[in-house]
């Protein structure tokens, strides 16, 4: 782990660690076919989150031929913040989130081979915001096609503290 997320993690509250990062969470829209997030006991099940910003998909094509793993990694630092947005419409405050399991699904190429390098952006960028909340188990797949053509989409499953 690099020393800035161990550095910006142990201090404050994690709206400011978000706001010192010089990061904001975004509304969601609303759909009227699946909800952004489903209670079950104490599981918050945040559904797919594309990197959205201002109702825009940000980038469209595969990782690996039309995106780079630089692009990607922010890509996937902004759907991480969706995916935080929806956690807190569950729960109230971001400091009552805790990331139990993330789920990256990149698409790329083949060849590709770097979905991990790519959900370590959206890993990191959890751990600066939530400290030891923020550390979860994960899992990235390269898939052939997302919605929309999104290189990019995070799925998560949170619990309140």
């Amino acid at each position: 782990m690099s020393q800035s997320v161990t550095s910006v993690a142990s201090t404050g509250s994690a709206s400011d660690r978000l706001h010192a990062l010089g990061l904001d969470l975004p509304e969601l829209r609303d759909n009227p076919y699946y909800v952004h997030h489903r209670t079950v006991g104490s599981s918050i099940y945040i559904s797919g989150q594309l990197p959205y910003r201002d109702g825009w998909l940000l980038r469209q094509g595969t990782v690996g031929r039309d995106v780079g793993l630089e692009t990607a990694q922010e890509l996937a630092r902004h759907a991480a913040l969706n995916c935080l947005a929806a956690a807190v419409q569950a729960v109230g405050d971001l400091d009552r989130v805790r990331i139990v399991q993330m789920l990256v699904f990149v698409a790329s190429t083949p060849d590709f081979g770097q979905q991990s390098n790519v959900a370590n952006a959206a890993s990191e960028l959890l751990i600066q915001v939530l400290g030891e909340n923020g550390r979860h188990a994960r899992t990235a797949i390269g898939v052939a096609g997302l919605p929309l053509n999104t290189p990019v989409e995070i799925q998560m499953v949170c619990t309140a503290v």
